[in-house]
């Protein structure tokens, strides 16, 4: 049709010139050019209208109309999967986009998952090997800008306040993490449920400052938020905003249709939780964990997606001890002086670009199987200087379609990384961001036959 159309205003071009320059010498020949000028004028338009139309509604590969991908442009996956539902057109179909986004309307499975956590105050070492865990040697002088301990440095350990996961209401039975899991380091449990699920998380808190428990993605009334802000509320409602230290509160979440994994999504979908009191002092202190969704008819028993055999998590931050609530206990018991107001080097000490909690590669080494669907579920918290780009050494994932071996994150941002490694051997995990990578933002993971 593309090519009809562009012959019919060639041959319009060709007779206007034509008759323009040998056929119409005459006097009176002006009011036919002109007629000829405004028939070619508007039969050119008119025909791209028509022809135009035609081409957009007409197929393409995949079955979706021309139309669709044009109204969807704003959207590059309807562009590279033409399995992937185009954006509606105009009427009728903005009801099927919007209903989409909305998610189907909440079916219970009848099941809920209850999570026993507390919050703990606990030393935590960044570093505990001693040494740089990437290079297999002791600590340079660089390093040493983070973790030696001296008069006015705390060093690599800090006091800091944890989720931690425990068996039942009467928490007395700490839930121990596999030596597997051991990688997961100072994050949280990780909370899972498939669509459909409530979730009840049953919260005390140990530690000496007020915390709550925030999530990210499921559905929550107001008594089950954890963020103090004015929203109206009192009483009761206000109960989940800053649990004091020795309170309990149960959070009660819903997983309807809109919190599971998304048109462009695999089987399951990482959201986060972390507490919201003081959000930015607590998170520094480190209250923060994941949270995993899984489509509804797709989940093991645990939750955990069917279709997926390993899956990862991986927290990036420069965290700011500086802003930690729990600042002046550090000093107080890691250094012998207090260090003068104006050092900028201790400020800068106290930043700690961990992975999971660890510097310079002292995260537990995580092990994969040659061979195996493995999911990597990536995450980010901060500030500005939390722009973060990991990447893989030796292997390949595949995010929102598309093979990539570095991904990038903001503060809070999260993704989902599907991995097939295929070949063996210790790799590198890393942020590419050049101060990050000096001052030990870094890890390894290993691939076995």
């Amino acid at each position: 049709m593309v090519l009809v159309f562009a012959a019919v205003v060639v041959v319009i071009a060709a007779v206007v010139a034509a008759v323009w320059r040998h056929g119409l010498s005459h006097a009176g020949a002006k009011p036919l050019r002109r007629a000829l000028l405004t028939t070619a004028a508007v039969a050119a338009p008119v025909l791209a209208l028509v022809l135009g139309v035609s081409w957009t509604q007409g197929p393409i590969p995949g079955g979706a109309a021309r139309g669709d991908v044009l109204a969807g442009a704003h959207s590059s996956a309807h562009l590279h999967d033409p399995q992937l539902a185009a954006a509606p057109a105009p009427g009728a179909g903005q009801d099927a986009y919007w209903a989409q986004v909305a998610g189907q309307p909440f079916h219970p499975t009848g099941r809920t998952r209850t999570y026993y956590l507390a919050a703990e105050e606990v030393d935590w070492n960044y570093a505990p090997s001693g040494r740089n865990a990437v290079t297999g040697k002791g600590f340079d002088d660089i390093a040493d800008t983070w973790v030696k301990k001296g008069k006015s440095r705390i060093g690599s350990t800090y006091a800091k306040c944890l989720y931690r996961g425990y068996t039942d209401s009467t928490f007395s039975q700490p839930q121990e993490r596999s030596a597997e899991d051991a990688y997961l380091g100072f994050t949280g449990p990780v909370i899972r449920a498939e669509v459909g699920d409530t979730i009840k998380v049953v919260f005390l808190n140990r530690c000496s400052i007020g915390a709550s428990v925030h999530p990210h993605g499921v559905f929550y009334q107001k008594a089950s938020e954890g963020a103090p802000y004015a929203d109206n509320t009192t009483g009761k409602d206000t109960l989940d905003d800053a649990v004091p230290k020795g309170g309990r509160h149960t959070y009660t979440w819903l997983v309807p249709d809109r919190a599971g994994p998304g048109p462009h999504d695999g089987s399951s979908v990482m959201w986060m939780y972390h507490s919201h009191t003081d959000e930015v002092g607590d998170t520094y202190a480190g209250l923060q964990g994941f949270l995993v969704v899984t489509a509804q008819g797709k989940a093991r028993a645990d939750g955990s997606p069917a279709d997926v055999d390993r899956e990862v998590f991986e927290l990036f931050a420069v965290m700011n001890e500086s802003s930690s609530p729990y600042l002046g206990e550090n000093v107080d018991r890691f250094t012998k002086t207090p260090p003068a107001l104006d050092d900028e080097g201790f400020e800068e000490s106290n930043l700690m670009h961990s992975v999971n909690g660890y510097v310079f590669g002292n995260q537990p080494m995580l092990t994969l199987r040659q061979g195996e669907r493995v999911r990597w579920y990536v995450m980010s918290m901060g500030t500005e200087v939390d722009l973060h780009t990991p990447h893989w050494h030796g292997n390949t994932v595949v995010v929102m379609g598309s093979r990539m071996d570095v991904v990038s994150l903001l503060p809070a941002s999260m993704l989902v990384a599907d991995m097939a490694p295929d070949n063996p051997g210790i790799w590198l995990f890393h942020c590419h961001v050049n101060d990050h990578l000096t001052a030990g933002m870094m890890t390894r993971y290993r691939v076995t036959g």
